[in-house]
């Protein structure tokens, strides 16, 4: 099911600073939300790398950028202080949101009951309407950067 052209879905997330995210607080501006699977893991920290050091290109696009995962407030806290992310990370331990954006991927590495948020990429714009995504045809796949930033521009 294909967001595109769609308003985002409502969000159930918390930040660090134990405060929910209310999308409309980003309208104005086009946001990059990054679902990733799981904080202080080998391919989320390449990615999430990978967009910090894009940032000043995200800043020339009038763009935001966002993390998600279903780990806790606090973890993403430290995920994000330890690779110097300079945008923050949201934290949906309920699973809401990722139900709601189709991105749940269930059972990772086989472990029943440990559903986490798939890799995925959405871009939207000033109003808050979808204009691009990329789901991973599983959550080791990494995004095309260079996509990302296409789909802004």
């Amino acid at each position: 099911m294909s967001l595109v052209g769609k308003p985002a879905p409502a969000v159930n997330l918390w930040g660090a600073d134990k405060k929910p995210l209310d999308l409309a607080s980003l309208k104005g501006s086009k946001v990059v939300i990054a679902f990733f699977p799981g904080a202080f893991t080998g391919v989320c920290e390449k990615e999430l790398c990978a967009l910090r050091d894009s940032m000043s290109e995200f800043n020339g696009l009038n763009a935001k950028v966002i993390g998600v995962s279903v780990d806790s407030p606090f973890a993403n806290a430290g995920f994000a202080a330890k690779n110097g992310l300079g945008f923050p990370l949201y934290s949906d331990y309920s699973r809401d949101t990722v139900r709601a954006w189709g991105v749940v991927w269930n059972n990772l590495a086989g472990l029943p009951g440990y559903d986490v948020a798939n890799r995925s990429v959405f871009v939207l714009d000033a109003d808050g309407v979808v204009t691009w995504e990329w789901v991973a045809p599983n959550p080791g796949v990494e995004p095309d950067y260079a996509a990302i930033k296409a789909a802004l521009a």
